[in-house]
């Protein structure tokens, strides 16, 4: 019998949640949370990402219809996760020690970790306490938009989002695939036939009721992925145009 115990099992149960109860967190509650994000791994010790709490209504209306999807201005909680160099940028300035580096792909991606890191901390510990939480990548629709509603400074770049409250709904537990495809050992694993290694998958995933499309069932994984592809949305092509926009580098060999 595998060891567990009540935090690997809530981890193991996770579900996203997108629709909430009107209660709200009760602050000492959420300044907890925060400071779980605070306490997180970060590179270097750098603490170079931070994050937006929203809490004008009209500012969530904004984010929402970037996103594409009107529950996220009714979260009770709404927080954006940023890519934050600002603040040590201008700590070397105040030092006369600027340095372009600040402005590399090496501190960008090590500030986007941090910020995926402190998200994923924050919905831990939300979910020990009973609450739910739903991530919003969608947010990146419109890179730009979002930069400008936050009115985010120059070597800062938003991440991903994240709603939080009280859950009102049961989602399904969303089927995942084998471990085979996801954990390898030493090297790279690849498999000849995928649609054959997947097809079992496949139908356990159209088991699977999306409470978004009024308990629709899913499509299966390998159509799924087609979809993906085919729906590309434009804005988000131009991601990297925007972190330039923001005042980062990316040196490549060919500029």
């Amino acid at each position: 019998m595998r060891e567990t115990n009540e935090m690997i099992q809530k981890q193991l149960s996770h579900r996203t949640i997108r629709e909430f109860t009107e209660e709200k967190i009760p602050e000492e509650i959420f300044q907890q949370l925060m400071e779980v994000g605070r306490r997180t791994a970060t590179a270097n010790g750098m603490q170079a990402s931070s994050i937006i709490r929203i809490t004008d209504s009209e500012i969530k209306k904004e984010i929402a219809k970037v996103c594409n999807q009107e529950y996220v201005a009714r979260a009770p909680e709404l927080l954006i996760f940023i890519v934050d160099l600002y603040r040590n940028s201008q700590i070397a300035k105040e030092k006369d020690a600027y340095e372009e580096s600040a402005r590399d792909m090496d501190n960008f991606f090590s500030s986007f970790t941090d910020a995926c890191l402190m998200a994923q901390n924050i919905v831990n510990a939300a979910e020990s306490l009973g609450l739910g939480a739903v991530y919003l990548g969608s947010i990146l629709n419109d890179s730009e938009k979002i930069c400008e509603i936050l009115q985010l400074p120059q070597l800062t770049f938003p991440v991903i989002g994240l709603g939080i409250g009280y859950p009102n709904q049961e989602p399904q537990l969303k089927p995942r695939m084998d471990m085979k495809f996801r954990v390898f050992e030493n090297q790279y694993n690849t498999f000849n036939n995928y649609l054959e290694e997947l097809k079992d998958y496949d139908e356990e995933m159209q088991t699977y009721y999306d409470l978004r499309d009024a308990n629709r069932r899913v499509d299966s994984f390998t159509n799924q992925v087609i979809t993906k592809f085919k729906n590309a949305n434009p804005k988000r092509q131009e991601i990297l145009n925007t972190i330039k926009k923001m005042g980062f580098a990316f040196h490549l060999k060919d500029e």
